[in-house]
C-alpha cells in the first residue's frame, strides 16, 4: 500500500476499540438530535401541512449542517494530523521509525492518513443523514456528494498542513499554534484577495477555489453564483481540484524534507552542550523560590519560535483591525453581529484556542519529556506546580490576551461601546481565558495520553463555540419568545451538558463537576438568548457566574489530583 505498515496497523486496530463505535454512533446521534432541535425551533408542536415549509426547512438545516461539518472536518484533521506525529516526537519515537526501513513516503502518507482514519469516517457516517434531509425536498442528491467531496478534500490539505508543521517542528505547542494560525491566516489572505480582485475577474475566481468555505456557499445556493440559470450547475471541480493539488504539494514538500527536519538540530545540540559542559564550567543562573513559574517565565520551555507564533498573531490582527477602520459600512454577519464585532470574535476565538494549546501543552510536554516522574524526588507542592503553569501559561500568551482587551479599548474610543459595556465584554473575556488555561492543565492531568488530552482539551473548546454558534443561528431562526424556545432545545442543552459532564469526570468525579456540568449549558443558553434580546449585563454575569465556577471546580481537584500523582498524600498510610 502507499500508506505502508503504519496506517495498515491503524486501519486493523482502530476498528477494535470501543471508542470507534462510540464516535461514530455518537456523531450520527449528534446529528440527529440537531435536527430535532431545528424542527421543534422552527416548527413547535405544530401539524405541518405544507410542502414547501418542509422543503424550506430541510434546505436550513442541510446548510447549518454542512457548515458544522466542514469546520469540522478541518478542525478535527487539523488537530489529529498535527498531534499524531507531535505526540511521536515528545515520546522520543520518531527517531526509531526513522531508523527502519520505512520509506519517507510510507512514514509521512502513514501518519497523515493514520491520524485522518477518525475524520474519513465521520465524513461517510454523515452521508445517510445528509440523504435523510434530501427527502424533504429544497436539495438535490448532487449538492450532498458534492459538499462530502470538499469535505474530504478540505479536511486532506488541512491534515496534510498540520502533519508538515509536525515534522518541522519540536515543540508540540509550536505545532499546534503554527497549524492553526496558519490555517486561519491562508483562509482570511485568499478571502480578503478574492474580494478585492472581484468575483467576476480570473483571478478573484482562481482565488475562491482556494477557500473551502466559499466553494461551500457555491453548492448550497448555485442560483447565487448563476442567477441566469434556469437550472443552475451544482459542481465544485475548482475548489476541489486545488484542495487536492494543496495536500498533494504539503505533502511532497513533507515526503522530501522529513529527514532533513528530523532528527531535529536540538538533539545534536543538547550532545554539544553536554560535552562543552564537560570542558568549561559555567555560571549558575539565580533560581526564583517558586521554580516551577521560573521556568515558565525565565527560559525557553516551549522554543524560541513561540516569539515568531506571537508576532503572526498581532500582524493579524493589525490588519483585521485596519479592514474593520477602512470599512464603508457596518453590515450584518449572519443576522448576529457587526464586522467590528465579528472581528473581534473572531479574534478572541483564536487567542482563546491558542491559550488552550499552550496550556494542555504545559502539561503533556512534562509527561511525555519524562521530567514529571523528577518532580517526585524533589519538594515542590501541589499548589507551586499548579498556580506556576497558570502563571507560565498566563505569562507566555499575555499578548494573545491583550489583543482582543486592545480592541475593546478601541471601540470604547471609537463609541461604539459604551463603558458599561467594555466592562461587561472584557470580564467575561478575562474569564473565558482563565477557564481555557484551566481546562488544558485539568484535560493534562485527567488523560495519560497526550493525544487523547489534546484533542479532549481543544475539542471542547472547539465544540463550546461551535455549539454556541449553532444555537444563535437556530434562535435566530425560531424568532420566538424565551420561553417557547426552552423547550425545543433542551434535548440540545442536554446533550452539550452530557459531553461536558463526561470529559471533566474521566478520572476525577466529582458533585462540583455534576453541578458545573449541569449549570454551564444552560447559563450559556440564557446569555445567547438575552444578548440577542439586547440585554447586557445578565449575559456577562451568566457567562462570569458559569465559567468562574467551572474554572474552580477544575482548579481545586487538580491540586489534589496532582499531589497523589507526586506520592506525598497521607490518605491510606498508617
Amino acid at each position: 500500500m502507499l500508506a505502508g505498515p503504519i496506517f495498515s496497523r491503524e486501519a486493523l486496530t482502530a476498528p477494535r476499540q470501543l471508542n470507534h463505535y462510540l464516535l461514530r454512533s455518537g456523531y450520527i446521534a449528534a446529528l440527529l438530535v440537531l435536527i430535532y432541535t431545528a424542527a421543534q425551533a422552527t416548527f413547535g408542536f405544530r401539524e405541518i401541512r405544507n410542502a414547501g415549509d418542509m422543503a424550506q426547512f430541510g434546505t436550513f438545516v442541510f446548510d447549518v449542517l454542512a457548515f458544522v461539518q466542514l469546520s469540522l472536518a478541518m478542525a478535527a484533521a487539523l488537530l489529529f494530523g498535527s498531534s499524531n506525529v507531535a505526540q511521536e516526537k515528545d515520546r522520543r519515537t520518531l527517531i526509531l521509525l526513522l531508523m527502519t526501513d520505512l520509506r519517507n513516503h510510507e512514514l509521512v502518507v502513514g501518519k497523515l492518513l493514520a491520524g485522518l482514519l477518525a475524520v474519513l469516517m465521520l465524513i461517510g457516517v454523515s452521508l445517510p443523514v445528509f440523504c435523510l434531509l434530501r427527502m424533504m425536498g429544497g436539495i438535490t442528491l448532487n449538492q450532498v456528494l458534492w459538499i462530502e467531496v470538499l469535505c474530504l478534500t478540505a479536511a486532506l490539505a488541512a491534515g496534510a498542513w498540520g502533519s508538515l508543521v509536525a515534522f518541522w517542528r519540536d515543540k508540540t505547542f509550536q505545532t499546534l499554534a503554527i497549524s492553526v494560525l496558519g490555517l486561519v491566516i491562508f483562509i482570511g489572505v485568499v478571502e480578503g484577495a478574492a474580494t478585492l480582485a472581484a468575483s467576476g475577474t480570473t483571478a478573484g475566481r482562481i482565488l475562491g477555489m482556494l477557500n473551502p468555505y466559499r466553494a461551500l456557499l457555491d453548492l448550497l445556493h448555485p442560483l447565487s453564483r448563476q442567477p441566469d440559470a434556469i437550472v443552475p450547475t451544482v459542481a465544485a471541480w475548482g475548489s476541489v481540484l486545488a484542495l487536492l493539488a494543496i495536500s498533494v504539494s504539503l505533502s511532497a514538500l513533507t515526503i522530501y524534507k522529513v529527514r532533513l527536519w528530523n532528527p531535529s538540530r536540538f538533539v545534536f545540540e543538547q550532545a554539544k552542550k553536554k560535552e562543552e559542559q564537560a570542558e568549561v564550567r559555567k555560571q549558575a543562573r539565580t533560581v526564583w523560590n517558586t521554580p516551577i513559574i521560573w521556568r515558565e517565565i525565565c527560559t525557553r520551555a516551549y522554543g524560541r519560535k513561540i516569539l515568531l507564533i506571537k508576532f503572526a498573531y498581532l500582524i493579524m490582527s493589525a490588519l483585521t483591525l485596519l479592514a474593520v477602520a477602512q470599512a464603508d459600512s457596518e453590515g450584518m454577519v449572519l443576522g448576529m453581529l457587526g464586522q467590528s464585532a465579528f472581528a473581534f470574535v473572531g479574534l478572541s476565538i483564536l487567542s482563546l484556542l491558542l491559550t488552550n494549546a499552550q496550556a494542555v501543552t504545559a502539561f503533556t510536554s512534562e509527561r511525555d519529556g519524562q521530567t514529571l516522574e523528577l518532580l517526585l524526588v524533589t519538594e515542590v507542592t501541589a499548589p507551586e506546580f499548579i498556580y506556576g503553569k497558570l502563571g507560565g501559561i498566563l505569562y507566555n500568551t499575555k499578548e494573545l490576551i491583550a489583543v482582543p482587551l486592545i480592541f475593546l479599548g478601541w471601540f470604547l474610543a471609537q463609541g461604539q461601546l459604551t463603558l458599561e459595556n467594555t466592562i461587561y465584554i472584557g470580564l467575561g473575556f478575562v474569564t473565558l481565558s482563565l477557564f481555557a488555561a484551566m481546562l488544558g492543565l485539568h484535560a493534562g492531568l485527567t488523560y495519560d495520553n497526550s493525544r487523547t488530552a489534546i484533542a479532549n482539551s481543544l475539542g471542547t473548546m472547539f465544540f463550546l463555540f461551535v455549539g454556541i454558534f449553532i444555537c444563535m443561528v437556530l434562535m435566530i431562526e425560531a424568532r420566538a419568545s424565551y420561553e417557547m424556545q426552552l423547550i425545543p432545545f433542551l434535548v440540545f442543552i442536554l446533550g452539550g451538558a452530557l459531553g461536558l459532564w463526561a470529559s471533566l469526570t474521566h478520572k476525577n468525579p466529582s458533585s462540583a463537576f455534576l453541578l458545573a456540568s449541569a449549570v454551564l449549558p444552560f447559563c450559556t443558553f440564557y446569555a445567547i438568548a438575552s444578548y440577542l434580546l439586547g440585554a447586557t449585563l445578565g449575559v456577562a454575569l451568566f457567562v462570569v457566574v458559569a465559567y468562574g465556577f467551572t474554572t474552580i471546580a477544575m482548579l481545586v481537584p487538580a491540586v489534589s489530583e496532582f499531589d497523589v500523582a507526586l506520592g506525598r498524600t497521607t490518605h491510606g498510610r498508617g
